[in-house]
């Protein structure tokens, strides 16, 4: 691993260089890292808000983004933008929850009364001071990006809990998404995302959850012919700052980066209704049934990680409380 991030910091410092010498005139260049390919809607979008960048600042500020984790995994970018390597990533929620303790709060389940409640959160108070949070570990939030609601997905309908029980299912490596699984049922299996549809195949995991287009655009249908609707939460990708980028911007300059954040944002949305769309249909034709099921005893078997908040994280719990008052 060590290895591995030696010569990706040299790989990106040699970009930097060449990239220095064809716009020397660019005051600052920033190197945003993700992880998707260039037709994700996700890669349209922070696309649309680096060229709106431009313009505000006449020139001045440039983001260049490199897809496809050519510059590392998610969490390898994570890493070497702290270690000031890269200047952005775009990562996610149940990541960014073992950076800032206040993201926990996107991956607690059926918190969210609807889209536009979760859309009203991210915009409001709350939204801002968790894109905050962050700060002591080296970067702050800019902005979110929709990435839908996650479900579960198996070789068997889901419809209830007990159709969870026993199966091992694969998670994301947040402690809120493993409670929750085991809150329903379920043998929680962390697991690199890269790893899993050969793991669904063979049989190393029983099940997953994710959003409709990474189901379908991973060829998870080919192996996993149920997709249960059950939208347990609705986890945000984030776009992520280091500190030191940010500072070295003026407040003008600042002020731009918000404003053209905030518009990919809003274009998300549209993006990512229209790929949830078009993914469910490719689903459909590889024969993936979709079971919509009763919520009401998932969200039943989940309030004990709720009721036990106030003790074990009162933060957490607050954060809760205020994100239930947002109309």
């Amino acid at each position: 691993m060590m290895i591995r991030k030696s010569v990706l910091t040299a790989l990106i410092g040699t970009a930097l260089t060449i990239g220095a010498s064809a716009s020397a005139f660019a005051a600052t260049t920033f190197k945003l890292s993700h992880n998707h390919p260039r037709d994700h809607a996700v890669h349209q979008a922070m696309d649309s808000m680096a060229k709106e960048v431009r313009e505000l600042t006449n020139g001045e500020v440039r983001i260049r983004i490199y897809p496809d984790a050519q510059l590392g995994t998610q969490r390898e970018s994570m890493e070497l933008m702290q270690n000031g390597a890269l200047d952005m990533v775009k990562t996610n929620a149940a990541e960014l929850e073992a950076f800032a303790p206040a993201y926990a709060a996107f991956n607690l389940p059926y918190l969210f009364r609807d889209k536009a409640h979760y859309y009203n959160v991210q915009e409001g108070a709350v939204g801002e001071e968790i894109l905050a949070s962050s700060h002591d570990s080296g970067f702050i939030g800019v902005t979110y990006y929709d990435a839908g609601a996650r479900s579960f997905y198996t070789s068997k309908p889901i419809n209830t809990p007990e159709d969870l029980k026993g199966l091992k299912i694969r998670v994301q490596p947040s402690p809120s998404a493993i409670s929750m699984v085991q809150a329903l049922g379920g043998n929680a299996t962390p697991l690199a995302y890269g790893e899993l549809y050969t793991a669904l195949q063979q049989g190393v995991v029983d099940a997953a959850e994710n959003n409709i287009p990474s189901f379908s655009l991973s060829r998870h249908g080919e192996v996993s012919k149920y997709f249960s609707l059950d939208e347990h939460t609705m986890v945000p990708d984030v776009l992520v700052i280091s500190n030191k980028a940010y500072d070295g911007l003026s407040e003008e300059n600042r002020a731009a980066l918000k404003t053209a954040a905030n518009h990919s944002m809003e274009l998300m949305k549209k993006l990512w209704a229209e790929s949830e769309a078009k993914e469910r249909a490719n689903a459909e034709k590889l024969g993936v049934k979709f079971i919509t099921p009763n919520k009401t005893a998932f969200v039943e078997a989940v309030q004990p990680m709720y009721d036990a908040l106030d003790e074990t994280n009162p933060d957490l719990a607050e954060i809760v409380e205020r994100i239930r008052a947002v109309q």
